[in-house]
C-alpha cells in the first residue's frame, strides 16, 4: 500500500513534530450499522473532536463496517489515548441521537475493543536513478 502525503512540520511550546497515523475501527460485532445519517454524523464527530483536541484528518473513509483515518495529532497524545478519546465520544454521541443502535449493539459498546493502527513514515520522494545533487534535504530547526 502506498501513501502519498504532503510533510508539514507542526509546533507545540516544546515540540516540533510530523506524526501521521493510519488508523482502523470497526463497529462492535463487525455489524454494518455506518450507514446513512449514523455515517454521516460519525464524520462529523470524529472532525468535532479533531478541531477540539488538535488532531488533523487527512483522509477519512466511514465505510458500512468501518472507519479509515489518516491523521496526525500532537506528542503529547499516545495512539490509546486518541482511540479513547475517539471512541468514548462517538459512542456516546451515537448512542444519545441514536437509541436505535442499541438493539443492534447490544452491551453499551458502538465500536469494538481493538484498532489497527499504523505509523506511516516519511520517505522523500526521490528516484533511484537521480544523482545525489538532485535530492532533496530536508532540515527543521528547534
Amino acid at each position: 500500500m502506498c501513501y502519498v502525503l504532503h510533510m508539514t512540520v507542526k509546533r507545540t511550546p516544546h515540540a516540533v513534530y510530523d506524526t501521521k497515523y493510519h488508523m482502523v475501527w470497526a463497529p462492535k460485532y463487525r455489524k454494518w450499522i455506518l450507514r446513512g445519517d449514523i455515517q454521516e454524523r460519525v464524520k462529523s464527530i470524529f472532525e468535532e473532536v479533531a478541531l477540539n483536541h488538535g488532531f488533523e484528518i487527512d483522509t477519512m473513509e466511514v465505510a458500512p463496517d468501518h472507519v479509515h483515518v489518516f491523521f496526525s495529532f500532537p506528542p503529547r497524545y499516545s495512539i490509546s489515548k486518541v482511540v479513547g478519546i475517539l471512541k468514548s465520544v462517538s459512542a456516546s454521541v451515537i448512542f444519545h441521537e441514536h437509541p436505535e443502535v442499541k438493539k443492534h449493539l447490544w452491551g453499551g459498546e458502538f465500536l469494538e475493543d481493538g484498532y489497527f493502527a499504523r505509523p506511516l513514515g516519511y520517505e522523500a520522494a526521490i528516484d533511484t536513478g537521480n544523482s545525489r545533487s538532485n535530492q532533496k534535504i530536508y532540515s527543521v530547526s528547534l
